[in-house]
């Protein structure tokens, strides 16, 4: 997966619809949030996606992609969020990506952590 489509797919987690996040996150996932119960499995993540008011933009601030071996993407960055109402949001996050067939990526680890 090239870079651009990579920060697509992260974007998509952000301001996608939950039935989108199905086919994205890997049943093994796991997930740190700043919001209770903090650690997150799959199942779990999915559930308060769907309850969850959707963000209606991001910006990914200073983002960087590395490549540790051949099919897994780490993407690091700043999330700059908006919510319809007009709130914001301001988090450090990582997110891991794994290919597990062509073209076919899910997402095994993502972390957020919110600017002080």
């Amino acid at each position: 997966m090239d870079d651009a489509r990579a920060w697509a797919i992260e974007e998509s987690l952000w301001t996608g619809t939950p039935a989108g996040y199905v086919g994205l996150i890997d049943p093994a996932c796991l997930m740190v949030v700043p919001a209770e119960p903090h650690i997150l499995a799959a199942d779990q993540a999915l559930h308060s996606m769907s309850d969850a008011p959707r963000w209606i933009g991001v910006d990914f601030i200073l983002g960087r992609v590395a490549r540790p071996e051949d099919g897994l993407i780490v993407l690091a960055y700043t999330a700059q969020a908006r919510r319809a109402e007009g709130a914001g949001y301001v988090a450090h996050c990582t997110s891991t990506w794994r290919r597990k067939g062509h073209e076919d990526w899910k997402l095994v680890q993502h972390q957020q952590t919110p600017q002080a």
